[in-house]
């Protein structure tokens, strides 16, 4: 019975976590590690185990850093079972095929203009190809149910319950026999931020003796969401009257959905005009949007119920979706009286990165972060002050006003992860998903179990 850490040990991106048991051995999680190119290279390295023997693998959420690496494993000998929630599995196959697009298009972008005719070095291949991703989706198995226990193998059991992270996330807990021992391991997979309108609150699995927690945020408490609705709707209503254009850099799972219902809110309070144009610049946001419509048993009640009547709570006046790259750009002739949501969150890729050269250059115009910026990342150097970043090959001056708004966020904050800590009470835990200063600052508020910061792809008794 052995515990192994291939991926989030000591970081915050790159989930995966293995567990043998029973002559089984069971995935949960299997991410991608984001930043940067170094961690691009990381992501094609080996995985620190044989992907050929895993017989399982459970999937918390569908966050690309939790679900982005499965089609790799499947070109590397995976046959197992995928287990997760029916919100999981519709969320995960658009993130996958994403990304698996995106991979594609970097590796042509990256031998289009670094040829290597005549030279020693093979053309760059993407990390996995659409191929690889559709046929990753066919090792998707049986559907969880939040609460009800599913049978793995004899000796191996799993429960999944309701993170509130995102939609359809879970926390996973193993129940494992071997040899007359029996134990009770719990991952946390990443936990919401209570008090959200959306999504229910995170539920604790009963008391465990090991839990495996996530760290994202173990140094910090959030700002409530109120004031963090009054202080986007400012920044909006300061930025139109300077005559300028708002950029919000989106996650798509969640985030952008989250933003939306207080754009509509802001309009049905009056505090936001109804001549406000609001373009939601990214395809997976938009198609993400619409599974969400197609979920409302893992919302709260009131909003369930809304959706269950036939109401959108993510329609709102003004509101435009743009797929397509031409309707893109054309939001770029826009000078002013725009909130422009577009992806990547952190600023790595995407659409948001072309709307950020045509702004941030701009006296009038705003960047609203409402979400994690990793190390490395390029939110992150805006966050942390840049006076100019290069973008397409040119330095763009930052002269746009930068506005970072923390009470958005998905993670629990650390007055949270304790309480859920609490409410388990383990005899050990193993502490991942965090950068390690934060991880060691949460250590010693934990005062009750023994602490374990595991390296990658270290292995423990159990």
């Amino acid at each position: 019975m052995k515990i192994s850490f291939h991926g989030a040990d000591q970081d915050v991106t790159g989930s995966c976590h293995r567990i043998e048991c029973a002559g089984k051995q069971i995935l949960i999680d299997c991410g991608l590690y984001q930043g940067g190119r170094e961690l691009d290279e990381e992501n094609a390295e080996p995985f620190g185990f044989d992907p050929a023997k895993i017989d399982y693998l459970l999937l918390t959420h569908a966050h690309l850093d939790h679900c982005g690496r499965i089609p790799l494993l499947a070109t590397r000998g995976f046959r197992g079972e995928i287990i997760t929630t029916a919100a999981t599995r519709e969320l995960a196959r658009l993130v996958m095929l994403d990304a698996a697009h995106l991979h594609e298009e970097e590796a042509e972008h990256r031998n289009r203009h670094h040829p290597h005719h005549g030279s020693s070095h093979a053309p760059v291949v993407p990390l996995y190809t659409t191929l690889d991703a559709l046929n990753a989706l066919e090792y998707f198995g049986r559907t969880a149910r939040y609460g009800e226990p599913l049978d793995l193998a004899p000796g191996v059991q799993v429960t999944f319950v309701d993170a509130g992270h995102i939609l359809g996330s879970a926390s996973v807990t193993l129940q494992l026999d071997e040899h007359g021992q029996r134990r009770t391991v719990a991952f946390s997979g990443d936990l919401g931020n209570a008090g959200r309108p959306l999504l229910r609150e995170p539920v604790p699995p009963p008391h465990c003796d090991v839990v495996v927690m996530e760290t994202t945020y173990g140094d910090r408490r959030h700002k409530p969401i109120g004031p963090s609705v009054e202080e986007l709707y400012v920044a909006i209503t300061e930025t139109f009257a300077r005559g300028g254009n708002v950029v919000i850099p989106t996650f798509a799972l969640e985030r952008a959905q989250e933003i939306l219902f207080f754009l509509r809110a802001g309009v049905d309070q009056k505090r936001l005009p109804r001549t406000m144009q609001v373009f939601l610049d990214s395809p997976m946001a938009i198609s993400a949007t619409k599974i969400f419509e197609h979920h409302p048993e893992c919302y709260n009640g009131g909003i369930g119920a809304e959706l269950r009547a036939g109401q959108d709570p993510f329609v709102l006046p003004g509101l435009h979706f743009t797929r397509t790259a031409e309707e893109s750009m054309a939001i770029n002739r826009l000078a002013g009286g725009a909130v422009i949501m577009a992806g990547s969150g952190m600023c790595t890729g995407g659409r948001v990165r072309h709307h950020l050269s045509h702004n941030l250059w701009r006296h009038e115009a705003s960047v609203v972060f409402v979400g994690y910026a990793g190390r490395g990342t390029l939110a992150r150097r805006i966050i942390d002050g840049a006076k100019q970043v290069r973008l397409f090959g040119e330095e763009v001056p930052v002269h746009a006003s930068i506005h970072t708004i923390n009470g958005f966020s998905a993670h629990a904050d650390q007055p949270e992860l304790l309480a859920w800590h609490r409410a388990i009470h383990p005899a050990r835990t193993f502490l991942v998903h965090g950068e390690a200063a934060t991880m060691l600052d949460f250590s010693h508020l934990l005062t009750d179990t023994q602490v374990v910061i595991p390296e990658r792809h270290q292995s423990f008794g159990l």
